[in-house]
């Protein structure tokens, strides 16, 4: 099961730190994936950010590469986005998804990979 939380109002430059907790199974023991995606009204879901334990890698999406950052908590089972120099197109709500990761470790982009996801949490950027 995955939780997320962080979503929030903020003005155009801001920052905001996205949570998603698992719970259930260890995500380093058993090597998931953690992605990010997010769907703006009206558009597709996209991808955003991924981060395999398997692989020990991150990958981002053009759109945000440089302002947002994926880690990790091992402890706490939990991957974070950081969220720098928001702005008004990075309004959407964003969801964490889970997969089991393949052994090379490479990762995809692709939601319909991905088996587990959290409900959901809005980040409205005002400029």
């Amino acid at each position: 099961q995955l939780q997320a939380c962080g979503g929030g109002l903020v003005q155009a430059g801001g920052s905001l730190r996205l949570s998603c907790a698992a719970s259930g199974r260890s995500l380093n023991r058993y090597g998931y994936d953690i992605a990010w995606f997010r769907q703006a009204p009206g558009k597709e879901r996209e991808f955003v950010s991924v981060y395999s334990w398997r692989g020990e890698r991150t990958y981002y999406a053009d759109a945000v590469k440089g302002r947002f950052t994926i880690s990790r908590d091992n402890a706490k089972n939990t991957v974070f986005l950081q969220m720098n120099s928001l702005q008004p197109e990075d309004t959407a709500v964003y969801y964490c998804a889970a997969r089991i990761g393949w052994s090379s470790g490479e990762v995809t982009t692709g939601a319909s990979w991905y088996d587990y996801w959290g409900q959901g949490t809005q980040v409205t950027v005002s400029s």
